[in-house]
């Protein structure tokens, strides 16, 4: 007997776009809750007790940005990816620097956001108990020892080269915004071009091809994100 990948709170006020995500979730093995607004989707939360949150920004009572920030607030630990027609850089970033996982934007390919959703229930389960040893493709880090090998040819790196990467790889395969690298690397504000000289230099020393990078992958106008690992069980 097959047991479900996990409940999926929806949380979007069109009918025809909760349908979809319905049947198109269902076939993925998820368990499906539906609010149609926000004051529902709150109340949902405790009596559903989902394992992650599909959220709309443009609800009918409460904008989603101010939902984000409540439940965030709240300590809620739920991964919630944003599904939103704005497309605009900076409601992106905002979306994410109030504690959105992941942002798709409408109209989307379910292929893309049950990746997603994928990613961010892995990322849950690796803040809950993470392993020393993460890998990727070729790209094998060692949290413990501080190693990073390309195949088995270790790498060296600068100290702030490799705090970038260390944080990455705690967030594999989640979108993180210059704001977010720039507070855990530097502890304050700096300019984002130091950010990118560093992004740059770390590429040109674990990308076969700096320019068409396959690991450290640019989010335009947001950040960065790291290719997520290959099995769980690295993590």
């Amino acid at each position: 007997m097959s047991t479900h990948a996990g409940k999926i709170l929806i949380v979007d006020d069109e009918p025809p776009i909760r349908k979809l995500l319905r049947v198109g979730l269902a076939t993925q093995n998820y368990v499906i809750a539906e609010a149609m607004n926000g004051h529902v989707a709150t109340e949902m939360l405790k009596s559903e007790q989902p394992d992650l949150v599909i959220l709309d920004l443009g609800l009918p009572d409460i904008s989603g940005y101010d939902l984000l920030a409540r439940w965030r607030s709240e300590k809620l630990d739920l991964p919630i990816v944003v599904l939103s027609s704005r497309t605009d850089e900076g409601g992106i970033v905002r979306a994410l620097e109030l504690g959105a996982d992941d942002y798709v934007t409408k109209p989307f390919g379910m292929n893309e956001l049950t990746a997603r959703i994928r990613v961010a229930l892995r990322h849950r389960l690796q803040s809950q108990g993470e392993r020393p040893i993460f890998k990727t493709g070729n790209l094998s880090v060692d949290l413990v020892k501080r190693i990073v090998r390309i195949e088995d040819k270790e790498v060296k790196l600068s100290p702030k080269e490799y705090d970038i990467l260390r944080i990455l790889v705690q967030h594999a395969g989640k979108v993180l915004t210059h704001r977010f690298l720039l507070e855990h690397v530097w502890d304050a504000l700096t300019d984002v071009q130091y950010l990118r000289v560093y992004v740059r230099q770390l590429r040109q020393k674990i990308e076969k091809s700096p320019d068409q990078p396959e690991y450290i992958l640019t989010e335009t106008g947001v950040g960065y994100r790291l290719r997520e690992a290959d099995d769980i069980s690295t993590i």
